[in-house]
């Protein structure tokens, strides 16, 4: 990298100075733990999704892990997972004692197929986790019609889906419950934070106890109500998976430039396409009819203009790793996608699985590029991008 060239990183959280003013409010009132700010969050959140409830909690982990948790899944049940997503999805299951169970993707959309699911479905089946990755939504409409046929729960993994639209309705709507993220990584951010969204009023309510040990109401409706200060019921056996008022803080400031945010992310992604177009080296994302990409991140596939498998694939991984490393050489940062689940040593150790077990996601795994994307790239640092990963390799 010349000295003139700045270092691009793979993203950047949008700050300004009203997460300044807002994140000073609970220093000033003393309320740090979860209260005003974080209900106030989780009503532009449910407001901004459609969703009829929306609860805050410390990650999508622990999101993810609560919906299940409240499912009462356990021992001999079993949860179908896409074998191409971050360990969180599968280590959610596992967490439940539960097991995980991976199924293969699309390639060229790196999400859950549904065609893929049902063969997969047997007695012990309770719930289906697909993973809407990258900003894309799993193909919802048929997905919830398989579960339906056999009364299983899906959990919608919507960690990367903020903004993201499946035939006009917003992640997460059409799923029994969804997990969000807020990781400095995602459209919008707390640091750490997650967003458990649900239609399900029985269900919102159990979870909102559950994650604040299982007590019958929060500190913030005791200092508001008579009789606040016995201490309340606790009749489940909860988690502290509670977000902090500080966080919430920083979700109402992130909250009120969700547009323009996940328009400046289209626009960069955009572009991308453009400076993409006509050649054969890579393979850009997908953008299916009926759906709208929230490009949480831009992934291609390294491919040389071929047509991988498994015979080729070890050949294109090592020039798709060389590609990587000559591109972080020239202060573009760059990341794989995500990884195979089941190639992990924890998963593919436990369970006897091998890498060529799940083709499709090995490749995806392999093969996959994530180049920078955040509002306020620019168009030339863009071509940059662009011009190095387009140029060939001697």
């Amino acid at each position: 990298m010349s000295q003139d060239q700045e270092r691009l990183p793979i993203t950047k959280p949008v700050f300004g100075a009203r997460e300044a003013e807002l994140i000073l409010k609970p220093l000033q009132t003393g309320w740090v733990v979860q209260g005003p700010y974080v209900k106030q969050f989780e009503d532009m959140f449910a407001d901004f999704s459609g969703i009829s409830h929306a609860l805050a909690v410390s990650n999508c982990t622990t999101a993810l892990h609560l919906v299940l948790a409240a499912w009462n899944l356990g021992p001999g049940d079993e949860v179908i997972v896409p074998s191409f997503t971050y360990i969180a999805s599968a280590n959610a299951v596992e967490y439940t004692g539960a097991k995980p169970v991976f199924c293969d993707i699309d390639r060229r959309r790196f999400v859950l197929n549904p065609d893929m699911v049902e063969p997969l479905i047997t007695s012990r089946t309770k719930a289906i986790i697909p993973v809407s990755l990258f900003g894309l939504s799993v193909e919802m409409g048929p997905l919830m019609e398989l579960a339906s046929s056999y009364g299983i729960k899906v959990l919608e993994d919507a960690a990367c889906a903020f903004g993201s639209r499946y035939q006009g309705d917003h992640a997460g709507s059409l799923a029994h419950a969804a997990a969000f993220s807020f990781h400095p990584r995602k459209a919008i951010t707390t640091g750490e934070g997650g967003m458990i969204v649900t239609n399900d009023g029985q269900l919102a309510a159990h979870l909102a106890m559950l994650r604040n040990h299982g007590a019958q109401a929060t500190d913030l409706e005791r200092h508001f109500n008579k009789g606040g200060s016995l201490l309340p019921a606790f009749k489940h056996l909860g988690f502290n998976y509670r977000l902090t008022d500080l966080q919430g803080a920083l979700g109402v400031a992130q909250m009120e430039k969700a547009e323009s945010i996940l328009a400046a992310r289209r626009l960069a992604a955009q572009k991308y396409h453009e400076l993409l177009s006509g050649q054969e080296l890579v393979l850009p994302p997908l953008e299916p009819p009926g759906h709208r990409h929230a490009y949480q991140s831009y992934v291609v596939l390294y491919t040389l203009g071929k047509e991988p498998d498994l015979a080729n694939l070890d050949e294109l991984n090592r020039l798709r790793n060389r590609k990587m490393a000559a591109l972080e050489a020239q202060g573009i940062s760059v990341r794989q996608g995500t990884h195979a689940v089941h190639t992990l040593d924890y998963y593919a150790g436990k369970y006897g699985l091998k890498p060529q077990d799940f083709p499709a996601s090995l490749l995806a795994d392999r093969l996959s590029i994530t180049l920078p994307l955040y509002p306020g790239l620019t168009e030339s640092q863009q071509c940059r991008v662009a011009e190095a990963l387009l140029k060939p390799e001697g």
